[in-house]
């Protein structure tokens, strides 16, 4: 797939790049698609442990990584999916918290799953999206 832009932000998502062999994210014409952001320090890689600061890294690893591959972050996002270790309702109202503060104009569709593990130990949250670029699509 030589012909699409993928990009890792720096530090940690460079790192998971060469450790993993996978990019944070990839441009397809107008549309940005996101790996799945956890609740990581984006320098170090280290995760919050408590819930409601890992969901908000979390999204604030999503602003980030859409940023770099050139969107304007959250604004654009339209599908959000995410995946939770355990779902429960403080992981619930701590992704609406984060909707409303990030994406005050608009509401997404959300696929929302429990699961029993996700790529690391202490991951207990991680968020997919795809946002709409197309200003950004003409530069790129």
């Amino acid at each position: 797939m030589s012909h699409l832009t993928y990009y890792a932000y720096k530090d940690h998502g460079v790192r998971q790049k060469h450790a993993f062999w996978y990019s944070q994210a990839v441009r397809v014409g107008d549309r940005i698609e996101c790996a799945g952001q956890g609740g990581w320090d984006p320098n170090t890689g280290v995760f919050e442990k408590e819930i409601n600061a890992q969901i908000d890294l979390a999204f604030a690893n999503v602003e980030r990584c859409l940023k770099d591959a050139g969107g304007n972050g959250w604004s654009q996002v339209y599908r959000v999916n995410s995946y939770h270790v355990p779902i429960n309702n403080e992981a619930l109202e701590a992704m609406v918290r984060n909707f409303k503060k990030y994406m005050p104009d608009h509401q997404p569709i959300w696929t929302c799953v429990g699961v029993t593990r996700l790529g690391e130990d202490d991951m207990r949250v991680e968020i997919e999206v795809v946002a709409h670029d197309p200003e950004g699509a003409k530069t790129a």
